[in-house]
């Protein structure tokens, strides 16, 4: 008897969305390709399996919140003889950020080895994963949807049905443009000020009181006037999805002058060092370039 809904992938996000559902009482069986937050999950209810195997037996739901492609294909055994036995009479649920193509791929070969699959990608960084204040887009078979949608509700504000796969990867993707380019302007305004000599914690204050202020730019203009880059949205990650939205760009023949150079700066960023930091850090890129036209 299946009685459990599996989460696999407790990183950065993946943690507070598991924490949260346990929280709100689903039964939660969880596992992790690497992370020993364990503790806390067993405090709020949820159990912890020993193998990824263990998932699969035990849930008919098996949610994914993973890095990447290479890391959703080695839990699911893509590949090997496994997967068939890991997606069969299962609804496969993959909460990361792949490409639409990918998810296509892999939407197809669940569904031709007896299983279903939900794209269910999320928008929003730690804060708020942590207070159950995500946006959840979904695409998929409309009972595969429902299903899904009522598990995800203690994780988001929100929820909002995209259609059919890959429709809620490709509206992530137009979702993260927007936010990525945003931050990244925030964060050039800010060094901008700085380097003007404007006093910071002023220049917040006007930004937060104008019509450009939002739940994120406050939080980041406090990171930034901080100079505070413990993690919510890691430069790694940005770099990774800057690169997907540049790709579809390019694949449907459109254009993406802001994200190309969004994609350069957080390349300069992660080579900087400052990949596992907050994307904000992205500000040490922009400084370099700065101090190079300076010399």
């Amino acid at each position: 008897m299946r009685t459990h809904v599996g989460f696999i992938g407790l990183g950065v996000m993946g943690t507070p969305m598991a924490l949260n559902m346990a929280r709100s009482g689903t039964p939660l069986l969880a596992w992790s390709r690497s992370s020993t937050k364990y503790d806390a999950l067993r405090g709020v209810g949820a159990q912890v399996a020993e193998l990824p195997d263990d998932v699969f037996s035990q849930c008919e739901v098996v949610m994914l919140m993973l890095a990447n492609d290479r890391a959703i294909d080695d839990v699911l055994g893509r590949g090997t003889p496994n997967f068939r036995t890991r997606v069969t009479d299962h609804i496969i649920v993959n909460m990361s950020t792949t490409s639409a193509e990918y998810s296509q791929l892999l939407a197809a070969e669940i569904r031709a080895n007896g299983g279903r699959y939900v794209e269910a990608p999320v928008s929003g960084s730690r804060k708020p994963a942590e207070t159950g204040q995500l946006v959840v887009m979904l695409a998929g078979l409309p009972e595969d949807v429902e299903k899904v949608r009522v598990l995800v509700q203690p994780l988001c504000r929100e929820s909002f049905l995209c259609g059919d796969v890959p429709r809620a990867l490709t509206m992530k993707l137009a979702v993260n443009l927007f936010l990525i380019t945003m931050v990244t302007g925030l964060t050039e305004a800010t060094h901008f000020a700085e380097r003007q000599g404007i006093d910071l914690a002023l220049f917040a204050s006007i930004l937060n009181a104008g019509p450009m202020s939002s739940d994120v730019s406050r939080v980041k203009l406090d990171k930034l006037v901080a100079q505070d880059f413990s993690v919510q949205a890691a430069i790694t990650d940005v770099l990774k999805n800057s690169r997907l939205v540049v790709e579809a760009a390019r694949n449907a023949g459109v254009a993406s002058p802001l994200m190309d150079i969004c994609l350069a700066l957080y390349g300069d960023a992660e080579m900087l060092g400052f990949g596992t930091d907050d994307m904000c850090a992205v500000v040490k890129a922009i400084e370099k370039r700065t101090d190079g036209h300076s010399q």
